[in-house]
């Protein structure tokens, strides 16, 4: 009985991660800026980093990070893209989470393909993102 209640507590929490994590990721192609901030912990150790063909780029810190997006919520039009995630693992450790994903985005017909994880915190009962590292995958890059 005790076990099937840890379960199911773990499935829900799960099910809230998820929840975050795509709000995060569709509030970043609506250009929601309001909801995207939202999913997030604003504190000097959050992080945000991403690497593709292009190289590599991070913020460090949510002033940094909010700073480095700025320009993209200001200017960046909406985009229609279809979002699917297929998760590999999630943890979750208390009050602190880990996430691993491939994160499929297909826009216009043009299929991306990311390797993505998420370090999580529950705050004030709701899970906020601490750490977005997005690795685009090098044998599914599109010419």
């Amino acid at each position: 009985m005790c076990s099937t209640l840890v379960i199911a507590q773990d499935d829900k929490e799960k099910t809230a991660i998820k929840a975050v994590i795509e709000k995060e990721t569709k509030a970043y192609l609506a250009t929601d800026s309001k909801a995207w901030m939202d999913c997030w912990v604003h504190a000097p150790y959050s992080f945000w980093s991403a690497a593709d063909s292009t190289g590599f780029n991070a913020y460090s810190g949510w002033k940094a990070i909010e700073i480095g997006f700025t320009d993209y919520f200001l200017t960046t039009k909406p985009r229609n893209a279809r979002l699917e995630n297929r998760y590999h693992d999630i943890r979750v450790y208390g009050n602190g989470a880990y996430a691993r994903f491939v994160q499929i985005v297909n826009e216009d017909g043009i299929i991306k393909e990311e390797d993505e994880i998420r370090i999580l915190e529950k705050q004030n009962n709701q899970w906020k993102l601490v750490l977005v590292g997005v690795m685009q995958q090098k044998n599914k890059l599109n010419p």
